[in-house]
């Protein structure tokens, strides 16, 4: 099956059953429902409130880190998907409370302290905590909330959400007064809680058992380290080059502090280089981690990786430090000895700035690489090209783009301008592949 079929079919599927697993509070309501229809609208916000819990549900899915699910997008895009699933399920369940506050005032007794305080203070704080969970992500930076606390308190806001409207539908139980339809509820919502905690306990719990050590610690430019960690008492990790994993540092996996990183390394080589920029509190102090410090690594996880069996000509078109998975496959064609033709298109500020430059021209002596550095602030004996990466330095380098399967990774602006540029040219989705470093 080709790649083109292998996307387009998975993506079918993909979004149909998302669609169904959405849709299915509704048929499951509507089962043995007897109860004189209330008008369009009421109805119509009650519908609401169950679609936005269910897709509330489903965000523990798309975050569970399953690598299954999701493939062959890659769990970088599976979470863009959960962001803007996200709004969605905001929008819903904020519809829920306002069309039914409006097509009937009898509805506002169930944020009426005076008639039932716990409901009241327990619907209050869904509304509160389900728009701070959007907030805070939209505004995250702009908040200063520091990113671990802020995934935390992520998932225990949404579990909030979930568990009080759950608990909402069996009270009301207007379309729940089944037996079977009440367990069928209580058992979807403990599912999604079972994800979290499988998540955040039992795979710590895994992870404790398989410790690595920082060996060495490495600046490859000004603001850039790469560290190296090796095994403890295990064979290390398969993986794919191109992939990530999330670490945690100290002696302990369960902590708030847990971040993911891309593999500089070749899948041959028993341990895993990280490499990192300095760009907040924790990659800021990456410069002064210790040798021998524990570390802990779960993954790995992404599909931003080569497909063996097919021989096309590999773009890679690279921003600062989001040339970390090109330099893991490239190290790995090196490994196999693949002479592919490979094209990479690095955009850095300056060549002091320029992670990985010798490493790069090293590779291009002994593999089919062609590497095209594009400098913001060239020397003056520069005859590269310079500026920022645009269509016309792409198009300079690709005539040819028949054959072309496309890696874009770095800042969001360049990988913006990349991505409008391949869309102009026609260039099917299925051979674009993206990695933006915002992942939560």
């Amino acid at each position: 099956m080709t790649t083109k079929s292998v996307f387009v079919k998975y993506s079918a599927k993909w979004l149909l059953l998302f669609t169904v697993l959405v849709a299915a509070p509704l048929v499951l309501a509507l089962i043995g429902h007897q109860h004189e229809n209330r008008g369009f609208w009421i109805e119509f916000g009650v519908g609401l409130g169950f679609v936005g819990l269910a897709m509330m549900g489903l965000q523990f899915v798309l975050t569970a880190r399953y690598s299954k699910i999701g493939a062959p997008f890659g769990i970088d895009e599976l979470l863009q998907f959960h962001g803007q699933a996200g709004y969605f399920a905001w929008g819903f369940i904020m519809a829920h409370f306002i069309i039914l506050f409006l097509a009937d005032s009898q509805f506002w007794e169930f944020l009426d302290p005076r008639v039932n305080l716990p409901r009241a203070l327990a619907l209050a704080g869904v509304i509160v905590a389900v728009t701070a969970l959007i907030a805070t992500t939209y505004w995250r930076e702009k908040f200063g909330i520091i990113y671990e606390w802020w995934r935390a308190s992520h998932g225990l806001l949404a579990l909030f959400v979930v568990f009080v409207g759950t608990v909402h539908i069996l009270q009301v139980s207007h379309y729940v007064s089944e037996t079977w339809q009440q367990i069928v509820w209580v058992t979807l919502s403990l599912a999604a809680i079972g994800m979290l905690v499988h998540n955040r306990v039992w795979r710590p719990m895994q992870m404790k058992k398989r410790p690595w050590k920082v060996v060495s610690v490495t600046e490859e430019v000004d603001t850039i380290w790469s560290i190296e960690l090796e095994p403890e008492s295990h064979s290390g990790i398969d993986f794919k080059a191109g992939q990530f994993v999330w670490i945690t540092l100290g002696d302990t996996p369960f902590k708030l502090q847990q971040h993911p990183f891309t593999i500089s390394s070749a899948p041959s080589k028993k341990n895993i280089r990280l490499t990192i920029k300095a760009l907040g509190d924790f990659t800021s102090e990456i410069k002064n981690l210790e040798t021998g410090t524990t570390a802990f690594v779960e993954g790995p996880y992404g599909n931003f990786t080569l497909d063996a069996s097919v021989k096309t000509h590999n773009v890679f078109i690279n921003g600062g430090i989001g040339i970390t998975p090109t330099m893991s496959i490239l190290q790995d064609l090196k490994s196999n000895n693949d002479q592919r033709q490979t094209t990479v298109i690095f955009g850095t500020p300056s060549l002091e700035l320029t992670p990985f430059y010798d490493e790069l021209k090293e590779l291009s002596n002994e593999i089919n690489l062609n590497v095209v550095h594009v400098l913001e602030e060239a020397p003056d004996d520069w005859d590269g090209e310079t500026g920022f990466i645009t269509g016309e330095i792409m198009k300079r380098h690709l005539p040819d783009i028949s054959n072309c399967e496309f890696f874009i990774c770095g800042p969001p602006p360049m990988m913006d301008v990349a991505e409008a540029t391949l869309r102009e040219w026609g260039v099917p989705v299925y051979r674009v592949h993206s990695e933006r470093f915002n992942i939560v």
